[in-house]
């Protein structure tokens, strides 16, 4: 049988049209269609499988494919824009994956789209009074892009069509604990490291602003938990009211009526049936079944009061406890899409698991596949770690022979990431069945027994206490324990990170120095970055997002391939995401021993150790590089504006006379009666004594404004105060040219020339209004981003990549990274060339000209911004081949350059376009000198 290279067949970004089946003798085969939505269940009494279809979501594929071919008729017009931008993969630095386009297309149907593409199809619901969708996900596809889809679909139409029902921008996030309640911060739009501006979620920054109108709340379960009766209070308040609660969770939500609620790692709110409460064998713990019952019981109160519109659920893992010994979980009813592991794993978004199908050993009597597949199904593994036991007592003898063998795999993963430089070392994670299992574990790597030096690391290795971690997910203190608080500040106290962060770190509690540790695993200069062995039991709490997880033990029962995906959904997360020729993601690997995956990388006799991730370079702006600054205008569009231009023929404008003969400026004035005057008592009334009540930009303006109601009607509708600065511009010009003659020297003072201005002032309008004339012009207005109007590289936020990038001298950016070997030999050029002063490459800056291909708007990121040393600001676009859209692109950059360069505010730009590395030094010539 020919040996399978690589799981992964299908593109990240288009419909999966492949898949992989497994044949009846285990091995696999290529299907060419796309996988049914389904999942499958092993039972451990028969060692069977068997697939159960989801049925629903399958009809609901076919419906929603139907509708989006037809062009999603019934959406709304700001919807339509939504999903037209989102599937534009030219719009956006890292393009939406199907699976998430997918996800919101669904939701977007069953919420708008007309009654016949819905026909026949029910959702059932969970028993309560009010909706829920379920979007079923694998951990590494994006659930939290989805939720930033979900909220900006909602709240921008709620904004634009207030009177719609179908849409809120009140929006409830409610997270399963504080680790994930911290990362879903992201999901606030004032929020600086925003999802709505990271992945660009608005096609126009009028939406954008719109999207901050959004309320948005976001807490962890426990806060739908009842307030507790101080029983030693003498005020008895009683249970709190319904009113009161909801006030209390919500917060500014509590304003708001038709709430929209999200719920992240959804399979923990579930409605517990009556019988299944009174059952402990149906395999809820107290915590889950409190858990489980407070979430949904606090989501009803919310709704009797202010009434959910509609709750859309996200998980990985949607399944409820049925009570059932054989069939442990059953999935939610109401999931509407469906992104499973296996599809995930074909689609390259996480990791490829490699299983052990054989080895030199006499296999599994009963299965026939090595005793290393399925650990825990072992009968003397099982019999052995189910009970109780003392830390010191020794593992099972086939669980030391798979540490044994995984220990080796990965020492020589670790060896190999030395070599590369990695700043992290790659991580063995255990998940095993009880916490006395994890102390013996614990035991046997800290006491020597393991047969690898390397993992007699206690400062490295880490047993995840769950019972203080779920108590710092929560938030509350943790008393006692003080060998496990030593263990915790001995990992901390070993790792490579600052003195001062050192020290902060030693002055947390145990359960927020626990949970900082577990959180930053693989994570460089963080608490968590040496763990090299983490021990887990049952499950690590949701958040965790380790990436240099490599090797998994499971030592637990599974009876169902959704509790395979959860444990080793842990370990999943890809480190990088560079694609291959044919646009595939390149595999990485993690190896796994005692997991029973319906879907696997064969590693056969030829397995190795996955491959470590290429060591990340931190491109940062330097601030000590102030010099080397590049600023540029953020402009949204530059509008064809055109505009009446009054005009005058200077050379046909006759001189004007002003006789001072003629003016008189003073007078005197005596009592009087009966035609006789005594002028003794005359007094003089005399202009020049006045010199504030004649101010020249007064007599301007009033000259300005008589003119314009000569030339137009009182009923004049256009822009009247551009034209009258225009007519004030002409008076002046007037007033300061040789056209006006005053015979007068002694009148050429200043202040006896604005006299004589002002009481000829109509004569004056006359001798002008004859010569102006109307001309209509076109002229370009920039118009720019209120929020950023100006754009610099010091604004550049840090960032993290594994391609070639050499240090800079002459950027403001720590680093140039290279996607050519022709990059690279530009930007060498622009190091050492004598016409630059500085420049940065257009990696995250976020310079872009906006231009229309298609009849669509794109964004188009000219390669590197130059500063030369004459001043001018030079634009470069590196080009290999030439195209009809590259055209189009250098069409706006020149119209971007001219209008910019038009307004004057911005130095003066220029534009090339390097076709090969040889033009380059040209280039600099032309615009340099």
């Amino acid at each position: 049988m020919a040996r399978i290279e690589s799981l992964i067949i299908n593109s990240p970004y288009e419909r999966p049209e492949k898949h992989w089946r497994q044949k009846p003798d285990g091995t696999l085969e290529l299907v060419n269609e796309r996988r049914p939505a389904g999942y499958e269940i092993f039972d451990p009494r028969t060692n069977t499988r068997r697939v159960e279809e989801l049925e629903l979501v399958n009809r609901i594929r076919k419906r929603v494919e139907d509708w989006r071919n037809d062009g999603y008729p019934g959406i709304t017009g700001i919807t339509r824009r939504l999903l037209e931008h989102w599937h534009d993969q030219n719009a956006r630095e890292y393009p939406f994956y199907f699976c998430q386009l997918e996800a919101i297309e669904t939701l977007i149907w069953w919420v708008e789209a007309q009654k016949q593409y819905k026909q026949g199809i029910e959702i059932p619901g969970d028993g309560g009074p009010w909706e829920r969708l379920c979007n079923k996900m694998a951990t590494g596809t994006g659930k939290t892009a989805l939720m930033a889809l979900i909220i900006t679909w909602q709240v921008l139409n709620s904004v634009t069509y207030p009177k719609r029902k179908e849409f809120s921008r009140a929006i409830f996030i409610v997270a399963p604990g504080l680790t994930v309640k911290e990362r879903l911060q992201v999901l606030q739009p004032g929020n600086p490291d925003n999802y709505y501006d990271a992945f660009e979620l608005c096609p126009s920054e009028a939406l954008r602003q719109r999207l901050n109108r959004a309320e948005i709340v976001i807490e962890n379960w426990h806060t739908l938990m009842p307030l507790n009766e101080q029983k030693k209070s003498v005020v008895k308040k009683g249970p709190e009211s319904d009113e009161a609660f909801t006030r209390r969770v919500l917060g500014k939500l509590a304003s708001y009526r038709n709430i929209v609620v999200i719920n992240d790692e959804a399979h923990h709110a579930y409605r517990i049936p009556a019988e299944l409460k009174r059952k402990r064998q149906a395999g809820l713990s107290k915590e889950e079944q409190e858990q489980a019952t407070r979430w949904i019981e606090g989501l009803d109160r919310i709704h009797r009061t202010r009434g959910i519109l509609r709750c859309f659920d996200l998980s990985a893992t949607p399944f409820t406890p049925t009570g059932k010994r054989n069939v442990e979980h059953a999935l939610f009813s109401w999931i509407v899409s469906d992104f499973g592991l296996n599809d995930a794993i074909e689609a390259g978004l996480v990791k490829t698991p490699c299983v052990v199908v054989r080895d030199d050993a006499v296999p599994d009597a009963r299965t026939y596949r090595s005793k290393l597949y399925h650990l825990y199904n072992n009968q003397e593994v099982k019999d052995d770690l189910k009970g109780k036991a003392e830390p010191h007592e020794p593992l099972p003898d086939l669980v030391q022979k798979a540490y044994t063998i995984l220990a080796a795999d990965w020492r020589e993963a670790l060896k190999r990431w030395k070599e590369r430089g990695h700043a992290v070392p790659p991580v063995l994670l255990t998940v095993c069945n009880r916490t006395e299992t994890a102390a013996r574990i614990e035991h046997y790597f800290d006491h020597g027994d393991c047969h690898f030096p390397e993992l007699h690391a206690p400062e490295k290795t880490l047993k995840v206490d769950s019972t203080i971690l779920k108590k710092a997910e929560i938030g509350e203190s943790v008393r006692g324990n003080k060998d496990y608080e030593e263990r915790l500040k001995l990992i901390v106290s070993s790792a490579n990170i600052p003195a001062t962060r050192k020290k902060r770190l030693l002055s947390l509690k145990t359960e927020e120095l626990l949970r900082e540790i577990v959180d930053t695993v693989g994570k460089p200069g963080q608490a968590g970055c040496g763990l090299q062995n983490v021990i887990s039991v049952a499950m690590l709490s949701e958040g965790w997002d380790a990436k240099n997880v490599t090797h998994i033990l499971g030592l637990r029962a599974f009876t169902s391939q959704l509790l395979c995906e959860q444990v080793i959904g842990r370990g999943l997360r890809r480190v990088s995401y560079e694609r291959d020729e044919n646009g595939l993601f390149k595999p990485e690997y993690v190896n796994v021993f005692g997991v029973p995956l319906s879907i696997f990388h064969d590693v056969g006799d030829e397995g190795e150790p996955p491959p470590p991730p290429e060591p990340s370079v931190c491109v940062e702006t330097l601030p000590e590089r102030k010099d080397y600054e590049i600023t540029w205008p953020v402009i949204l569009r530059i509008e064809t504006v055109v505009r009446p231009v009054l005009k005058i023929d200077w050379s046909r404008v006759e001189p004007l006379e002003i006789d001072p003969a003629n003016t008189p400026v003073s007078a005197e004035i005596a009592p009087a009666m009966g035609g006789a005057t005594d002028l003794t008592k005359a007094v003089t009334i005399d202009l020049e004594k006045l010199p504030d009540e004649f101010r020249l930009q007064r007599v301007i303006f009033q000259a300005a404004r008589k003119e314009f109601e000569q030339i137009y009607s009182k009923n004049f509708k256009g822009n009247k105060e551009f034209l009258v600065f225009q007519l004030i511009k002409i008076t002046e010009e007037f007033i300061n040219s040789d056209k006006l003659h005053i015979p007068s020297l002694f009148h050429h003072d200043s202040g006896r020339k604005r006299i004589l201005l002002a009481l000829n002032v109509d004569k004056l309008v006359h001798h002008l209004v004859r010569h102006i004339r109307e001309q209509n012009e076109e002229r370009t207005e920039l118009v720019f981003d209120i929020e950023r109007p100006i754009g610099s590289t010091a604004d550049m936020r840090p960032w993290y990549t594994r391609k070639p990038c050499h240090p800079t001298v002459k950027s403001q950016i720590s680093h140039v990274v290279f996607d050519s070997t022709w990059e690279a030999t530009e930007a060498y050029i622009l190091e050492h060339s004598d016409l630059v002063h500085a420049y940065a490459k257009n990696d995250h800056l976020g310079f872009y000209i906006l231009y229309l291909f298609n009849g669509k708007v794109r964004k188009f990121f000219p390669d590197f911004l130059i500063k030369l040393k004459n001043g001018k600001t030079l634009v470069l676009e590196v080009k290999g081949q030439d195209s009809e859209q590259n055209k189009y692109k250098r069409q706006e950059l020149d119209k971007w350059v001219k209008a910019v360069n038009k307004h004057g505010g911005f130095g003066e730009w220029c534009w090339d376009v390097s076709f090969s590395p040889s033009d380059i030094r040209g280039i600099l010539e032309r615009h340099g000198r």
